[in-house]
Order: C-alpha cells, then sequence, then structure tokens
C-alpha cells in the first residue's frame, strides 16, 4: 500500500528536517516568503537547471545560453511595457491595514484577515518591479530596476547573438537566472515569492512559422516535466482565456501541476509575436531584424517562449515523488526521484565505522565522486541509514562490509524496489550508470 502526499505541509516538514528549504532569516525571526536552500535543497536546484539546460540546449543545435544582468535602466522596462503595464490590482483594509489582490478574494466585500465587511479600499495598479539606485546619489538619474524575468536580456541581446553565433530562424536563447517580483501576496511554500529563479527561452522564428512552433514547445515542455517523473495525471496543459493574455500574447498556455491546493501554473508558452524586438528598436533606435538571404527577405522574427520556474518546478518534483508505503511492516516515507533530479545519486554505507572497512569505502566515495554526487554516511544502523536515504531520495546506496575485503564486492540496494545485489567492485561504475541511466 502506498499513501502519496496529501497537503502541503508534509513537504514542508520533510524540507526542513532533511535540509532542502530553510525560512529565511529563521533566527530573526524569519523573513516574510523568502526562503535559504540548505544542503540538499541547493543540490536539487541546480539538478533541476542543469537537466532543463541538458534538454533545452546541449541536445539542440538551434538554441545557444546567455547570462544577462540583473539590474536594468529604465530605458529597458519602458520599452518592454513593465513600467507601465507590470501590476496587480491592490486594495487595502481600512481596520486591520493588510494589503490584498483584488483579483485574488473570494468575496471582495469581506477582508480575509480580519473579517471586517465593507473595509477594503477600491482597488489601484501595484507596479510588481523592485527600484534602486545605481551610485552612491539617489535620484531619477540613477534610478535601476531587478528584472522582472529573464526575458529582456535576451531581447536586448538579440543582434550581439545572431552576429557571434551565426544562427539563423528558427533558433533560440536560453538563459537560467533570478528575477524578482514584488508580490503583493506571496504564499505556498516555495510556489510564489518575491525572488525566484527562471527558465527561459527565447525561441525567434519566421512570422508564418509561429503557430507551428507555439504547438511544437507546449507539446515538449509538457513532455519535459513527464519524462523526468510526474505522472500525466497531475499536468495538464491549459490554454489562456483572451482576459488573462499578457499585453504582448497573441496566445499563451499554462503547463498547470495538480498541487496540494488545486492547479497552479508550473510553465507558460507564449506567442510574443515580435512585440518586443519592435519595441526595443523603437526606443533603441537600432535595428532588430533578420535579413534571410535565400529569400531575400528582411523580417522581425515572432518569438515562442516558454518560461519555467525553477523553484517551482522543484516543489511539484518532489510532490510527485514524495510517497509513504510499507517495508517489513514498517511505514517509510520515500522520495522517487528521478536519479537526474537526486540531490545524492548514490550513498556509500560502510556496515561499521572501524578502520578496516573505511579505506575501502573512501576509495569507493572518491572513484565515483569523479562523475556523481555521492554521499557518505557512517552513523546509525544500516537500517536507518537506508531509511534517511529513502528519505532524501537517493536512488541507489552502496554498502561496503567485511566481505567486501575478502571477495572484492559491495551490494547495491535500490530505492524504490529495495531489492540487493551483490557486484564487483571493478565493475561497480558500470553498474551504477547502467542503474541510473547516464
Amino acid at each position: 500500500m502506498t499513501m502519496p502526499a496529501k497537503d502541503l505541509d508534509q513537504i514542508v516538514n520533510l524540507c526542513k528536517r532533511r535540509g532542502f528549504v530553510y525560512p529565511s532569516a529563521e533566527i530573526y525571526g524569519g523573513f516574510r516568503s523568502s526562503y535559504d536552500y540548505g544542503p540538499l535543497g541547493s543540490l536539487m536546484l541546480r539538478n533541476v537547471r542543469e537537466s532543463w539546460i541538458r534538454t533545452m540546449v546541449q541536445k539542440r543545435d538551434d538554441v545557444v545560453l546567455i547570462d544577462a544582468a540583473i539590474l536594468g535602466p529604465p530605458q529597458v522596462f519602458e520599452a518592454s511595457g513593465h513600467l507601465a503595464n507590470f501590476s496587480d490590482p491592490l486594495v487595502d483594509c481600512k481596520t486591520c491595514k493588510q494589503r490584498f489582490r483584488e483579483d485574488h478574494l473570494e468575496d471582495k466585500s469581506v477582508c480575509p484577515n480580519c473579517g471586517a465587511k465593507d473595509t477594503l479600499t477600491d482597488a489601484r495598479a501595484f507596479n510588481l518591479m523592485f527600484k534602486t539606485f545605481a551610485g552612491p546619489v539617489e535620484g531619477s538619474g540613477a534610478e535601476v530596476y531587478l528584472r522582472p524575468e529573464t526575458a529582456q536580456g535576451m531581447f536586448v541581446n538579440f543582434a550581439n547573438v545572431l552576429q557571434t553565433s551565426r544562427k539563423k530562424p528558427p533558433f533560440g536563447i536560453a538563459q537560467v537566472g533570478k528575477s524578482f517580483r514584488n508580490e503583493i501576496t506571496p504564499g505556498n511554500f516555495i510556489f510564489r515569492t518575491r525572488e525566484f529563479e527562471q527558465m527561459e527561452l527565447e525561441f525567434f522564428v519566421p512570422p508564418a512559422e509561429g503557430p507551428k512552433w507555439y504547438e511544437y514547445w507546449c507539446n515538449a515542455r509538457l513532455q519535459w516535466y513527464v519524462d523526468l517523473g510526474i505522472p500525466l495525471e497531475m499536468l495538464r496543459l491549459r490554454p489562456h482565456d483572451a482576459d488573462e493574455l499578457s499585453h504582448y500574447s497573441a496566445g499563451t498556455a499554462d503547463v498547470e501541476f495538480a498541487y496540494p491546493w488545486g492547479w497552479g501554473e508550473l510553465e507558460g508558452i507564449a506567442q510574443r509575436t515580435n512585440f518586443d524586438l519592435n519595441q526595443h528598436a523603437t526606443h533603441s533606435g537600432q535595428k532588430l531584424d533578420f535579413f534571410d538571404q535565400s529569400t531575400n527577405e528582411r523580417y522581425v522574427p515572432f518569438v515562442i517562449e516558454p518560461a519555467a520556474g525553477v523553484n517551482r518546478a522543484m516543489a511539484a518534483f518532489l510532490l510527485a515523488a514524495y510517497e509513504e508505503d510499507e517495508i517489513g511492516g514498517e511505514v517509510r516515507t520515500v522520495l522517487r526521484l528521478h536519479p537526474r533530479l537526486a540531490p545524492y545519486k548514490v550513498a556509500i554505507l560502510p556496515l561499521s565505522k572501524k578502520d578496516t572497512l573505511t579505506p575501502l569505502a573512501r576509495e569507493i566515495f572518491e572513484a565515483l565522486g569523479e562523475r556523481y554526487m555521492v554521499d557518505y554516511d557512517d552513523t546509525q544502523s544500516i537500517g536507518k541509514r537506508y531509511r534517511r536515504q529513502d528519505e532524501i531520495g537517493t536512488p541507489l546506496c552502496i554498502t561496503v562490509d567485511f566481505d567486501s575485503l575478502e571477495d572484492g564486492s559491495v551490494t547495491i540496494r535500490d530505492r524504490d524496489t529495495t531489492d540487493q545485489v551483490r557486484v564487483p567492485i571493478a565493475d561497480l561504475e558500470n553498474q551504477v550508470r547502467l542503474r541510473l541511466g547516464f
């Protein structure tokens, strides 16, 4: 009998207890809706990033990777429309002074915090960008913004990438990095925070090919989550209604995940047309178009944008992988993470701390550590160590015992089946590679 996660608290508690995610500045009482990623969480975030880059860049010849600046001048965000349009409807409660997004209220006449009736102000536009100042003097000439999305760095570098990479449409510019949005009501753990990490692709295409590539990327991005272990029944592709579309979009669909609180966005795939390149060309006075020598045609490419959140994806992968089952009459918690996402791929578990086993166990740790992220654990009973590795999602445990000194073999234990197999140390790396799939 198996039981998946029934509520978010199970994941939150596991993350704190095992070192995936901590509340930020916890010793000072915490900083609302900010989180620090611990030893396991930082590894898993890195694995989510690298899995995305592997699929979107490494395995393709039509996408390149950049890393653009986080701070940007107002001109960039004026051209993109963020200064004028990037806002949420904000209301205040006159009684308790709390602030809320109007479009998130179930009853717009009742304060969700204190319950007072008819105390909410009229909605006003609240811009979500963080503003700061560059240099020692504050003033309009020194204003800069923290980017609310990674996308604009790819648009303003379009001509640079086109020239240096020698790509031509259809081609993409990818980026992974931090973005910042001053959310009115962040919440649901790491699902919505003011500081987050994005994985975005701007895929530039001839205008006539926009619909074809939009459909392609909708299907490809849904499949990415399935390939990394999320059951298809926990995912859906939802097209946006007309009143949901961003000011630049000719069509957008969300890959949604069945979170404990309901369906929520994992990733958006947008048809941004040529809005951004045209805007930046107009505001900068620079040409941002493409001349196709084969057709003797000059055009401003349309762009398809798959945009995902690293943190949000990590939350979904954890929720989908969490399971409680029964082994030998004992309930265990197991994270059935895809091996590419698991913080540690292998754990080395010497049966004893005695000096006779330690040198061999360390030798195996160092050998496998050349290729994989490996844990080394020699404390507590072997059963408790297996349970700990199951709970943090480690796919394989390797037990070094006293027989290993005689027969040159170790025991590999599989996380999901708990099956154990004896293998020669000489063939260990090959056996691990076969079981992990890479």
